[in-house]
């Protein structure tokens, strides 16, 4: 992760220190994303504000709080607008735990088969 993206966190947002790819923060996402949704998988898209892109998100379901995946705030395109969200693609019908900081951020978000959820946290404080 690079010193610029950590100083916009203010350096206390929970970074990543495991093996795989993660996207520049900086550019900003305009091609689609393609979900897979149907029996038993939904998805779930987080809008945020701008200051969380590059940090990771950890979810799980609910009752399974130390079962956690995570995704990277990033910048994405929308109707012209860009915005800065998180994408849980495939999630199994239930209810999630999102984290921040290794804090429960919301809990009891419901995912449904075959539909997209998505939550709103622009404007809301962090934590």
């Amino acid at each position: 992760m690079s010193q610029a993206a950590d100083d916009r966190s203010g350096g206390n947002r929970r970074r990543s220190d495991h093996d795989h790819h993660h996207h520049d923060v900086d550019d900003v996402r305009v091609k689609p994303v393609v979900l897979e949704l149907g029996e038993g998988i939904g998805a779930l898209v987080v809008y945020t504000d701008p200051e969380l892109v590059g940090v990771e998100v950890e979810i799980s379901l609910t009752g399974n709080d130390a079962d956690r995946s995570h995704k990277q705030v990033l910048r994405r395109s929308v109707g012209g607008s860009t915005v800065a969200a998180l994408v849980y693609d495939n999630l199994a019908e239930g209810e999630y735990t999102l984290w921040l900081d290794d804090l429960a951020r919301e809990r009891n978000v419901s995912v449904r088969a075959g539909a997209v959820a998505e939550l709103d946290w622009r404007g809301a404080a962090a934590g």
